[in-house]
Order: structure tokens, then sequence, then C-alpha cells
């Protein structure tokens, strides 16, 4: 269930991304199904998830961000150093949503 963005939305979502803090962070283990679940919970809660990828993690963070997005069903925005954004609608009730320029 991956959105495709145009490149006004991934701008929009990159400056977003940038005031938030990260929510959730890969180690060593790398990508776990603990770390699958947290992602898809708080994407379900805030729409878009910063993810920090520590030195020990046995994949790059590429890798990480497209395992992520493929386990979750989000659409990865952005990779930059070790920090990846993750982006997926939701259908949650009392969530504020995003609202995607055209």
């Amino acid at each position: 269930m991956t959105v495709e963005l145009n490149k006004r939305q991934v701008k929009q979502l990159k400056a977003l991304a940038s005031k938030i803090n990260p929510m959730l962070w890969i180690g060593r283990n790398g990508v776990t199904e603990a770390a699958i679940k947290q992602a898809s919970e708080t994407l379900e809660s805030h729409e878009l998830l910063k993810v920090v990828v520590q030195d020990g993690c046995p994949v790059d963070e590429r890798e990480v961000g497209e395992t992520l997005a493929g386990n979750v069903g989000a659409t990865l925005v952005q990779v930059i150093g070790h920090r990846l954004v993750l982006y997926r609608p939701t259908d949650k009730e009392g969530v504020e949503r995003i609202r995607l320029v055209r």
C-alpha cells in the first residue's frame, strides 16, 4: 500500500520530518520483528516516522529503509546519513493527518 509521491510532496514531507525527533532506533540486531511492529504502530498514529540507524547495524541505511517500508506498507521518503524517513497515511480516528500538496 505504498503511496507514490511527486517531487513537491517529497519536499513537503522532508520539511515536516526535519522538525520531528527520531522515534525508532535500529541497532546491531538490524531490522527485527519488534522494530517492524514498532514502526507500524508509530506510523499508524503519526504518519511520519524518523528512524536512526546506529553504527553497529549489520546493513546500510537504505537497505533498512527499504526493508522497513516494504514490511509496513510505507513509502521511503529520504535517507540522509544515519537517518531515514518513512511515510504512510493512516485511517486511525483522532490522528491529525498530513495534507499532501498536489
